[in-house]
């Protein structure tokens, strides 16, 4: 499978002696720490959230066997879970998921040393989910919510007829989701007594915080050259030529 021409090439781009480059980053510095700041106040604000108690309770199979959203938390008070788009029907997961899964094993730890545990969950039945993983090369915890509603309850999964309507609340407002699958990252919280607390969910351009690719790419002359297509140029890793 080839990968598409870049949508353009760079000409006659501004060029300046060393000190007066320098200058000039200095200004875009301003501007940088200017947003580090306002980041910093929105990530305050986001923990800063009302909670709301999650009710249901979801088993989940696993590379563990059946375990239940509190299972998941595994000795941590905090749980982040990634809504990998996988649709029953499928032998592949997403390959735009996949991009942001791939940065996912050396994570876990790290989550662990400040209390939250990290599992991705997605609608397909453990057997795709496995052997999907074992492709990838993957080790992170992968579970399945195929007899359960989970993904669905948190915003990440619609009917076909939602989706032939273009008709659903996704992301906060009602949209077109553009498939029965959808991207997403949730978070939760439980506390001393078992009480599950959903406190956050973001979905679509809200996860390129965590797209490790993308933030690298951001930084070079060409940046994401997407054209009108965003995510044109993704696939699996596996898939590249080369």
């Amino acid at each position: 499978m080839s990968v598409e021409t870049p949508a353009y090439e760079l000409r006659d781009h501004r060029v300046l002696p060393h000190d007066e480059w320098v200058e000039v980053r200095k200004e875009l510095l301003a501007k940088e720490k200017e947003f580090t700041r306002a980041r910093d106040a929105l990530s305050q604000a986001r923990r800063d959230l009302p909670w709301e108690r999650v009710e249901k309770d979801y088993v989940f199979d696993g590379p563990d066997g059946k375990e239940s959203l509190a299972d998941l938390f595994a000795g941590s008070s905090q749980l982040i879970v990634y809504h990998f788009m996988f649709d029953p029907g499928e032998d592949e997961g997403c390959a735009h998921c996949s991009l942001w899964a791939d940065t996912f094993d050396g994570i876990p730890v790290h989550l662990k040393a400040l209390d939250a545990a990290f599992v991705a969950i997605s609608s397909a039945p453990l057997a795709k989910l496995e052997a999907y993983e074992k492709r990838m090369g993957w080790h992170f915890k992968w579970l399945s919510s195929f007899e359960n509603d989970f993904k669905r309850d948190f915003g990440a999964q619609f009917t076909q007829q939602e989706v032939d309507e273009k008709r659903a609340f996704f992301n906060y407002t009602v949209q077109d989701p553009y498939d029965t699958q959808r991207e997403g990252i949730s978070v939760f919280y439980k506390d001393g007594d078992g009480t599950i607390y959903h406190t956050y969910s973001t979905f679509a351009r809200g996860i390129d915080i965590v797209n490790g690719a993308y933030n690298f790419i951001d930084m070079t002359p060409k940046g994401r050259d997407e054209g009108e297509i965003p995510q044109r140029w993704v696939r699996r890793h596996d898939e590249y030529p080369g």
